[in-house]
């Protein structure tokens, strides 16, 4: 009777790199806690959220965060940093300097939500027509997260909502690349995509 062969199996080892994203957000509770949901620990990628002060939060301070953290630490080429912010009141001539900053690298990325990051949060639940204040951009949202207070339950983001929330920005997403997204549209999609493809 022939010998059964043996089949090797080459163990793989534990530790796998990931691909970093390191992102640099105006808020310090919403848009931390919103990607962290996107982290999962068998993933190969892993979305790094900046720490920031809380009085800091401009445009320019939230790219300086990023600045300060790529001086101290060496992304790979592979890895990409986003800097995420709101429109609220700030100028145009405010972003001008992140826009720019986002065009020196092909792994550097610009999101800006206007008015708010809360519009992208709506977007998962529908489809944000009609709108016309930031108020009531919120309380639509609390239509379908009556708790929300600049904290987020994860479980309401589910992978499908979160598809469905891509879609609906891009369909309002009708700026030109040169140009800053117009009220009521929101750029943060790019960045979900390309985590979102890269898991």
């Amino acid at each position: 009777m022939p010998k059964k062969l043996r089949t090797f199996h080459r163990p793989l080892g534990e530790r796998r790199y990931k691909k970093l994203f390191v992102v640099s957000v105006e808020g310090s509770k919403t848009e931390p806690q919103y990607f962290a949901i996107l982290n999962h620990p068998h993933s190969i990628v892993q979305v790094k959220c900046l720490k920031r002060q809380s009085s800091k939060s401009s445009p320019i301070q939230v790219l300086k965060a990023m600045q300060d953290f790529l001086q101290k630490e060496s992304l790979k080429k592979t890895d990409e940093a986003w800097i995420v912010v709101d429109k609220d009141e700030w100028t145009d001539d405010q972003f001008k300097e992140l826009f720019l900053w986002a065009k020196t690298r092909n792994n550097h990325g610009f999101a800006l939500s206007n008015p708010n990051f809360e519009y992208w949060l709506l977007l998962h639940f529908e489809d944000g027509k009609g709108i016309v204040s930031p108020q009531e951009c919120l309380a639509r949202l609390k239509r379908h997260l009556p708790n929300y207070k600049k904290d987020i339950d994860s479980k309401k983001f589910t992978p499908e909502l979160i598809a469905k929330a891509i879609s609906r920005a891009k369909q309002r997403d009708t700026h030109r690349p040169d140009e800053f997204p117009q009220i009521w549209s929101t750029t943060v999609y790019k960045l979900i995509e390309r985590i979102i493809d890269h898991k």
